[in-house]
């Protein structure tokens, strides 16, 4: 297992994580180290606990955004998926159809083409 020394609010943390995620990490740890940082900006100085608490509920605030805006899409596409699977169906209809009155066309045609070689 890997270790990684992330920095958040100034403060040094050694983490373990699976080998070739140290990276990953690192800018996770960077990410939430700037929410740390923002709400310091904001609200000055108020404790780290409940500083990192609320970094946590922003973060998840924002997770909560993007898995609803995920779903939307989600939903999106399923949609999209009926639409087209509805659209291909018309469309071999279509062409059976086609299909169909071409084989009709053409056993009119053979069938003057009889008459025409009979007369």
């Amino acid at each position: 297992m890997a270790q990684v020394t992330v920095n958040i609010d100034g403060k040094a943390y050694r983490m373990a994580c699976e080998e070739g995620q140290e990276k990953h990490l690192t800018e996770l740890a960077g990410k939430f180290d700037r929410y740390v940082s923002h709400l310091k900006g904001e609200f000055g100085e108020m404790g780290d606990l409940r500083i990192t608490v609320m970094a946590g509920i922003l973060v998840m605030d924002e997770l909560s955004e993007v898995q609803r805006k995920l779903r939307g899409l989600e939903s999106e596409v399923d949609s999209l998926k009926k639409t087209r699977d509805t659209a291909l169906a018309q469309v071999d209809d279509a062409d059976a159809t086609m299909a169909k009155l071409i084989g009709q066309v053409a056993d009119q045609a053979e069938r003057i083409a009889q008459k025409l070689e009979k007369s």
